[in-house]
């Protein structure tokens, strides 16, 4: 089921697009407008062209099936992922992998389109919702690359396929874990396993003669133990194995299915237990899918501070209800040695243990795409309530709890579609829930609110100790929190809507992009929040955005950014016209 711009049964098409979209994006070609909607670029001795216009900061909309390529004879033909690339600025290396990722993408979504039935998807359950969201990344063109995974890993793990799992468990030595686990250690395994697979690991533990003082436990991804056993990082994890620093206790307790993060699973057998986030060797849309060392033991630290925000301040509960899902405990071993990032966890509240009767919880990114039938998911919750009503409260409900967060309390998060669900009532919005800040929430000292419950990060992990600002969860200025909060939630977030409801309910953007506007205006006013507002400079002329594919492209180990025109910049200088109706 796709997006409204994709072509039915053409992944090869939407990938090549979204290449050329993400190659203009972020200048990484040179484009030259050749009139009218008609953008064209050379690369590597080709020419390339393509029909679209650009969108809100900048987003190229590029038309289906017109991205096309200059022939050695001078005729136009489809363009090839194959031709697109092997023309770009980077070391043949990195143009070689970033190839395999694209043609990868391209075949399981045809494994997909093959395999699995396109059926409605309303009335499905949050969980359900979150596998068959197969859609992927509207913007990075190497979405569903998941390198590492072949036809039967994807079969067996992908989060569309919905199979059941259990996580493969590991006894480690103690002298080789860092964990954060709340209260009395034995209470919280008993409560996470469950009575019967927690006697079942003591059974095993005495059997083997191992201490409950001298060994921790630790879960894996049962692909990510084969991956130990026999992938690149075997070579590491086999010393471990025979001097028994890791003793492999098998699969053992409640069962799973993947998330559309692929690697953080959510329990099947009881839906209010807590989703794992869980190490991946797998490269997918933009790295590979291990655990940031450092972030581990820091997530739980993080999300208590910022519940201790969200319920510090009753506008969170009366005026802009959030809900977080906080990361409460995380164990990794080997954390500063050849293995870190690939042994380690993290347990995180579930959404449906936060729902009320009557509730029901989307991700939010659901609300870019079309159903089988070209449908957009949303149409008959506008059909329902009507398009201005329906989304003035959308945009209430989506937009105003994050931008409180950043202009009150001075605190940005990483609000793209992944990470925001939309809890409803037969489709109307009733509030939001953010999710995943072990590696994604930063803020300015100078212009936090309140520090009193700030993490004590130099404590939680020696590479914070004499880190400059902008390398981990600490930022120079006020204009490093706006580029996280606009980039996360409008740039690569609510571009996709405001252009889904421009095709298939005649929205003009800029009506969509306005009214967003005018809602940050007027809760600055509501507040008395005008002189930080302004801080914040969400009206900027322009405004810098993450680079993408470049810095795969590259292979950055720090974020690359371009600068974007900002749609909101208009607004600011111009009265309101006539209202769309």
């Amino acid at each position: 089921m796709p997006f409204p711009r994709d072509l039915p049964g053409r992944p090869d098409e939407r990938v090549v697009r979204q290449l050329a979209a993400a190659l203009l994006f972020e200048g990484i070609v040179e484009l030259a407008v050749t009139g009218g909607e008609r953008f064209s670029w050379r690369s590597g001795g080709r020419e390339f062209r393509c029909l679209g216009t650009l969108g809100p900061f900048g987003r190229p909309r590029l038309q289906p099936g017109s991205v096309e390529m200059r022939g050695e004879d001078g005729s136009w033909r489809a363009a090839t992922l194959a031709a697109m690339v092997a023309g770009l600025d980077a070391p043949d290396p990195h143009k070689t992998g970033l190839l395999a990722e694209l043609e990868r993408t391209v075949s399981l979504c045809r494994w997909n389109a093959t395999n699995l039935p396109a059926n409605p998807r309303h009335g499905l359950s949050f969980a359900e919702l979150e596998g068959r969201l197969e859609e992927g990344h509207p913007y990075h063109p190497c979405f569903k690359a998941r390198l590492g995974f072949d036809e039967a890993d994807h079969a067996a793990f992908g989060p569309e396929v919905g199979q059941r799992f259990q996580l493969v468990w590991l006894l480690v030595a103690r002298s080789c874990l860092h964990q954060a686990i709340p209260g009395d250690e034995e209470a919280f395994w008993r409560a996470e396993l469950g009575p019967a697979a927690w006697e079942v690991v003591r059974r095993r533990r005495d059997e083997l003669g191992l201490s409950d003082k001298d060994y921790g436990l630790l879960p894996l991804h049962p692909w990510q133990w084969w991956s130990l056993r026999e992938g690149d990082a075997a070579p590491w994890l086999a010393p471990w194995l025979a001097d028994r620093r890791a003793v492999c206790l098998g699969p053992l307790g409640d069962h799973y299915r993947a998330s559309q993060s692929l690697r953080t699973v959510m329990n099947a057998d009881d839906p209010r237990k807590a989703d794992v986030k869980l190490a991946l060797n797998v490269i997918n849309t933009a790295s590979r899918r291990i655990i940031e060392p450092h972030s581990v033991c820091t997530g739980p630290a993080i999300s208590g501070w910022l519940t201790a925000v969200v319920e510090g301040d009753p506008d969170f509960r009366e005026t802009y209800p959030l809900t977080l899902l906080p990361e409460y405990a995380g164990v990794i071993a080997d954390r500063d040695g050849p293995l870190a990032g690939q042994l380690a966890a993290l347990w995180r509240r579930s959404v449906h243990s936060t729902l009320d009767e009557g509730e029901s919880a989307i991700p939010f990114n659901l609300l870019m795409v079309t159903e089988a039938d070209g449908n957009p998911f949303l149409a008959p919750w506008v059909e329902r309530y009507g398009l201005l009503p329906w989304l003035d409260r959308l945009l209430e409900v989506a937009v105003l709890p994050v931008w409180h967060l950043l202009v009150r309390h001075g605190i940005a998060v990483e609000a793209h579609g992944q990470n925001m669900i939309l809890v409803h009532r037969d489709g109307w919005p009733v509030r939001l829930i953010l999710r995943d800040f072990h590696d994604s929430v930063e803020y300015a000292p100078d212009f936090l609110a309140d520090a009193t419950h700030l993490p004590d990060f130099p404590g939680l992990h020696p590479a914070y100790r004499d880190a400059p600002p902008d390398r981990y969860y600490w930022a120079s200025g006020v204009d490093a929190l706006r580029e996280l909060a606009m980039d996360t939630l409008f740039v690569f977030n609510l571009t996709d809507m405001s252009d889904l409801l421009a095709l298939k309910h005649g929205m003009p953007e800029e009506v969509f992009w306005r009214r967003v506007h005018e809602l940050l205006e007027a809760h600055a006013r509501r507040h008395g929040l005008e002189e930080r507002h302004r801080r914040v400079g969400h009206a900027a002329p322009e405004i810098l955005t993450e680079s993408l594919l470049r810095g795969k492209l590259l292979r950055a180990r720090e974020e690359i950014h371009h600068t974007v025109p900002n749609i909101f910049a208009r607004f600011a200088q111009q009265p309101a016209p006539g209202g769309f109706r």
